[in-house]
Formats: C-alpha cells, sequence, structure tokens
C-alpha cells in the first residue's frame, strides 16, 4: 500500500476541511511547497492534492501553483478538483502530474470518463466521494442516488483502473476511515482502492494495509500530530 499525505488548496493557501465544509477552512501550514517537501524529506513517494476552488467553481483555479509544487516537491502527485474537460486533463499529464481524479464527471459527464481513459489509461483515477453510501459531486454540494458501490461498478466497466473513495461523513474528523464501506467497495471491484477521510492514527493505517488496498491518503492526522508520516511510509513497506 502506499501512503499519499495530502494537500487541499484554497487561495493558494493548503488548508483543511471538516467534512468538506468549506466554512470550516483553516489553514495549516505556510505554504503548499513547504508541505511538499515535508513529505518528501519523511520518505513519501505520492502526493494528494484537491484544488478546493476548482471543485467549488467546476473550472481549474489553482493549476499553476499544483503543477508548480508537484514539479518542486520530485514526487509523484495525483491531482483532482475541477477538472471537467480534456483540456484541463491534458493540462495537467503534460504539467508535472502523474495521475488526474475526475470525480464530478463521473456522475454528470461520464463520457469524460470513458474519453480520457482510452487516451490515457491508468493516468485516469475516479474520487468516489460518498455521504451515507450515496455519491456527492461539486465539491460535495450536490447529492445525488447513485450507490458509491454502483458508481465504482460503472466506472470498472469503462476501463477505471484506480478507485479514490471518500466517506464524507468521516473526513477531517480523524474517527478512522469506514474500514467496513472500504472492504465491501474492494470485494466488489477489481480496480486499485485508495482510502480517503478519516485517518487518524498508524493503527488505522496498519488496518487499511491488512484490507490490501491499493493506498492511503492523509492529511489532517499528519498535520496535527497525531501521524507520523515517516512511521506509516515505513510501516506499509515492512507490510
Amino acid at each position: 500500500m502506499i501512503i499519499l499525505p495530502a494537500i487541499d488548496i484554497i487561495g493558494g493557501n493548503a488548508v483543511r476541511l471538516l467534512k468538506g465544509d468549506y466554512a470550516t477552512s483553516q489553514k495549516v501550514c505556510e505554504s503548499p511547497y513547504i508541505a511538499a517537501q515535508g513529505f518528501a524529506d519523511c520518505g513519501a513517494e505520492w502526493m494528494h492534492i484537491v484544488d478546493l476552488d476548482g471543485a467549488k467553481y467546476a473550472k481549474l483555479v489553482n493549476a499553476g501553483l499544483i503543477s508548480d509544487v508537484a514539479r518542486a516537491s520530485g514526487l509523484k502527485v495525483e491531482v483532482g478538483g475541477g477538472i471537467r474537460n480534456m483540456k484541463a486533463v491534458e493540462y495537467y499529464l503534460s504539467n508535472g502530474i502523474n495521475r488526474v481524479i475526475l470525480g464530478s464527471a463521473a456522475v454528470k459527464d461520464p463520457q469524460l470518463v470513458i474519453d480520457a481513459v482510452r487516451e490515457y489509461g491508468d493516468k485516469i483515477a475516479v474520487g468516489i466521494d460518498a455521504k451515507d453510501g450515496f455519491v456527492r459531486a461539486e465539491g460535495w454540494l450536490d447529492s445525488s442516488d447513485i450507490n458509491y458501490i454502483e458508481l465504482a461498478k460503472r466506472m470498472e466497466d469503462v476501463g477505471v483502473r484506480t478507485v479514490i473513495f471518500t466517506d464524507i461523513n468521516r473526513d477531517g474528523t480523524l474517527q478512522g476511515p469506514n474500514f467496513s464501506q472500504l472492504e465491501e467497495l474492494s470485494k466488489q471491484v477489481s480496480c486499485d482502492i485508495v482510502a480517503s477521510g478519516g485517518v487518524s492514527s498508524i493503527e488505522d493505517i496498519i488496518k487499511l494495509n491488512a484490507l490490501k488496498l491499493y493506498g492511503a491518503i492523509c492529511g489532517k492526522a499528519i498535520y496535527s500530530g497525531r501521524l507520523d508520516l515517516k512511521e506509516a511510509v515505513e510501516a506499509v513497506k515492512r507490510g
């Protein structure tokens, strides 16, 4: 399993939210560059970045900054937030980003996912963000009647290899991931599953690793000091 430390960006700043609520935004470090360098220093190989402004306004907002942070870090980087067309996908993949995450598009524009996967293969991931089991979109502001497993199966059918699953009720709470939903998801589809939301401790990392997931995204736990990133990276390497 890979550990993906996270940077969420609003107005050029690295922030964290509680349960996706923009009103709870708190700056977590001096700059995204400093956060990324800290991740690299701890031995991380990947980094997860979300343009929260982009997610909210359905367009690229902090893309230039994100690409620059990615290049400066030397890490492999996946990016989500505001990616609603092929031009946005192409921008990131030609500017130092290794994997692009389509979220709202999976619900509202599945043809974009099909086209992107056809063109870029496993460089395309889909983010499935759910509250009480049902998918949300547009920065988590729009609800739907689509079950998270149903959407994952649709994505699997069109060739998506990586699914990032977030239980919105757990995100930013430090209450632990939704292990039962993650386990069920990993049983139902053959995609690589990345756990997101709620990671609070090295114990959570060990439990996720035991589920044989592809990856785990960690944000608030690192910034709050609850999780030692270097320890987490070393723990998953040991298996």
